[in-house]
C-alpha cells in the first residue's frame, strides 16, 4: 500500500492532538492537505485502508477468499458483497492480472461528499498474466462508503 493512507491517519492524528491547543496546525495548500479531527474521519481512513490492504496479495478468483469473513465486515449485506466481489474478480480478469492476484493497492484519493458519506479512488497493481508481457498492469476503481449504525459500509454499485 502506497505512503498515502498512513499520512492521512498521522495528519489525522495530529489534527486530534492539536485540538488541544488554541491555534492547531496550519494545513499547506500546497499539498491538498486538509487538517481535521473529525472521530468518524479517522475511523473510514483506518477502516479504509485495512480494507484495500487486506485485498491485497490474494487470489481474488478463489473460494477462500470469497469466503474472507474479515472482507464480508465491510458490506452491510451478503448479496453487496456478492455483487462487489463479483465485480472485482472480473475486472482483475479482463485487467490480465496474474493469477487474478492484486500485488498492491495504492490509495489515489479520498473525497468526502457529504457527512456520512465518502469515495475512494485506488488502483491495484500485480504482474501481467498475458503471454510474453513482462510488464506490470494495474486497475483504478473508486468505492463509494456510507456510514451508518456508527460504522463505515462500501456500498457497491456506480460511484
Amino acid at each position: 500500500m502506497s505512503g498515502l493512507p498512513r499520512a492521512l491517519l498521522g495528519v489525522a492524528a495530529i489534527a486530534a492532538l492539536a485540538g488541544c491547543a488554541s491555534d492547531g496546525p496550519k494545513a499547506d495548500p500546497a499539498y491538498g492537505v486538509e487538517i481535521v479531527n473529525d472521530p468518524s474521519i479517522t475511523d473510514f481512513l483506518e477502516r479504509a485502508d485495512a480494507f484495500y490492504d487486506r485485498l491485497s496479495r490474494r487470489r481474488v478468483n478463489t473460494i477462500a477468499t470469497f469466503s474472507d469473513r474479515v472482507l464480508r465486515e465491510y458490506f452491510q449485506t451478503e448479496e453487496q458483497y456478492s455483487d462487489y466481489y463479483s465485480d472485482l474478480a472480473q475486472a482483475l480478469t479482463i485487467a490480465h492480472f496474474e493469477k487474478n492476484r492484486p500485488l498492491g493497492a495504492e490509495v489515489q484519493e479520498f473525497s468526502f461528499d457529504a457527512p456520512g458519506r465518502a469515495r475512494v479512488k485506488y488502483r491495484f497493481v500485480g504482474d501481467n498474466g498475458l503471454p510474453l508481457r513482462f510488464w506490470r498492469t494495474s486497475l483504478e476503481r473508486e468505492d463509494r462508503w456510507e456510514r451508518a449504525d456508527g460504522k463505515w459500509w462500501i456500498v457497491p454499485g456506480r460511484p
